[in-house]
């Protein structure tokens, strides 16, 4: 009876080392739109009221249940901050500072949050802290896709055990640029970006995350040359031959974010 006990105890101990190793996928993007939830006159009501060359502030925020194996949220609430630095360096950050018409930028601080997060103005409240004049809000939405199958946030992948599959992450950058003194919102911008491979290279969640962290840095790098300056009226471009008429808001014909004046 003993041998036969040591016996079943070996088997199971092998049977547990042949076990999957499991990845479980980063927390959600935070909703922009819900984030800043104002009586509908009092938005219409905003106007800008930035001067230029402006400071901006820059923030990611995430959903309230966001975790990831490489950032911990710096404050939470109905929604999470989460470090800028794992996604956009400090080059990008300069490379932010010389758009036109921006003096400096610089990402909030753990420090200036308050201890809990329940809107979009505690976000401007802590950019008035930095003397910013623009906020530029981001947000990260991640999925993974295993042979037509998709992994939305906080999902289980089972990594090891099955064949070579088709396997995808894809990661969508959103933007909006606000105005810090008045909540005006001057445009937004998005881009997304996908890494994809085998699943035979996911063989731990280190690599699955290495992945993800791609994806999720190329899409914010296609996302920042896409803003190609802040401008202060409207203009007219030539554009293919053609007058191109660049008016308040963003304008993805040009990449540029125009924050007010009177049309040209």
């Amino acid at each position: 009876m003993m041998t036969r006990a040591v016996a079943l105890l070996a088997l199971a101990a092998a049977l547990g080392g042949c076990a999957a190793a499991k990845y479980v996928t980063p927390g959600g993007p935070a909703r922009l739109d819900s984030i800043d939830r104002a009586d509908i006159a009092e938005v219409a009501a905003r106007q800008p009221a930035a001067s230029f060359p402006a400071r901006i502030a820059v923030v990611r925020v995430q959903a309230a249940d966001y975790r990831s194996s490489t950032a911990e949220p710096l404050a939470t609430g109905r929604f999470a901050v989460v470090p800028t630095k794992e996604l956009i360096s400090d080059d990008e950050l300069r490379t932010i500072g010389e758009w036109d018409d921006v003096a400096a930028v610089a990402p909030l601080s753990k420090l200036l949050l308050p201890a809990k997060l329940e809107s979009i103005e505690d976000l401007r409240v802590a950019a008035a802290k930095l003397q910013a004049d623009v906020l530029l809000v981001y947000t990260l939405d991640t999925t993974f896709r295993v042979q037509g199958r998709g992994y939305g946030p906080l999902a289980v992948l089972s990594l090891g055990l099955a064949p070579d599959r088709d396997a995808y992450v894809t990661s969508t950058a959103s933007a909006i640029f606000v105005d810090v003194r008045t909540g005006f919102v001057y445009g937004v911008a998005e881009a997304t970006e996908k890494d994809s491979g085998l699943t035979s290279a996911w063989s731990s969640s280190d690599t699955v995350d290495a992945k993800r962290i791609a994806a999720e840095r190329e899409a914010c790098r296609t996302l920042l040359p896409k803003l190609n300056g802040i401008l202060q009226c409207p203009l007219l471009v030539e554009k293919d031959g053609r007058l191109h008429r660049v008016a308040e808001g963003y304008d993805e014909a040009t990449g540029f974010l125009i924050t007010g004046g009177q049309p040209p």
